[in-house]
């Protein structure tokens, strides 16, 4: 039998700013509650306002990790894609956010943390070791990214290239991607607006694939990333 051993926990001595913008930060009970209450209100939300439907739920893995991708058009890509996922994985759900949207200002930096539980990536420096940190965290964890790899909202509702750094964070690993297609959320609340339409919303949710074949190099990164894309516009028409 292997020896216990104590681990603190890998934000333990942050600040409280520190934490918020850390990658390796972890789910405490407030932050728990908060999102478990985000979670069932937004829900109630996406049915009543959006009859928001979801089709192929069956596709989603029943144990983390795993990755969700989808495309990106509006704010509520992130907190659909959470809502679809069973209220037992809450404290393990992930979205990874764009810095520079979310975590220059303190209110928005604390709302993404407290009710979203999203982790910061920065577009515009955005290292290797980050992403190999949210790799680290995918191998030695049972956590859920939300990954949007086209890197920013869809001004036009078209779906753009997906980037690389998705097969970097799966590439030589069993962990599942599962693709998904978002349908109604520009028509819903596009970058343009700041409120939203109640527009019916569709999920897609397409069948998971791994690639624990394939070389961790940048050429497979790439290739990784568009079968992705491939798999999600597959999606789109059903």
């Amino acid at each position: 039998m292997e020896e216990w051993r104590f681990e603190s926990a890998h934000d333990f001595g942050l600040s409280a700013e520190q934490r918020r913008l850390s990658l390796r930060r972890e789910v405490g009970l407030e932050s728990a509650i908060s999102c478990f209450l985000w979670r069932s209100i937004t829900r109630v939300y996406l049915a009543i306002a959006h009859r928001l439907e979801i089709r192929g739920r069956e596709n989603l893995p029943a144990h983390a990790p795993f990755i969700l991708v989808a495309n990106h058009a509006s704010h509520l890509d992130a907190i659909i894609l959470g809502g679809i996922l069973p209220l037992r994985f809450v404290g393990a759900v992930f979205p990874i956010a764009a810095g520079d949207t979310f975590f220059t200002k303190r209110a928005s930096s604390i709302f993404a943390t407290a009710f979203m539980n999203a982790l910061p990536i920065w577009r515009k420096n955005c290292g290797a070791h980050s992403l190999e940190d949210l790799r680290e965290r995918l191998l030695q964890g049972a956590c859920i990214y939300i990954l949007f790899p086209e890197g920013t909202r869809s001004r036009t509702g078209e779906m753009a290239p997906f980037r690389p750094g998705l097969g970097r964070l799966v590439a030589g690993t069993n962990i599942p991607i599962v693709p998904c297609h978002l349908n109604g959320t520009f028509a819903a609340l596009p970058a343009s607006r700041a409120v939203p339409r109640w527009k019916k919303i569709l999920v897609r949710v397409g069948k998971p694939s791994s690639f624990a074949e394939t070389a961790n190099d940048r050429a497979r990164w790439q290739s990784i990333a568009a079968a992705t894309e491939n798999a999600v516009r597959s999606l789109e028409n059903g």
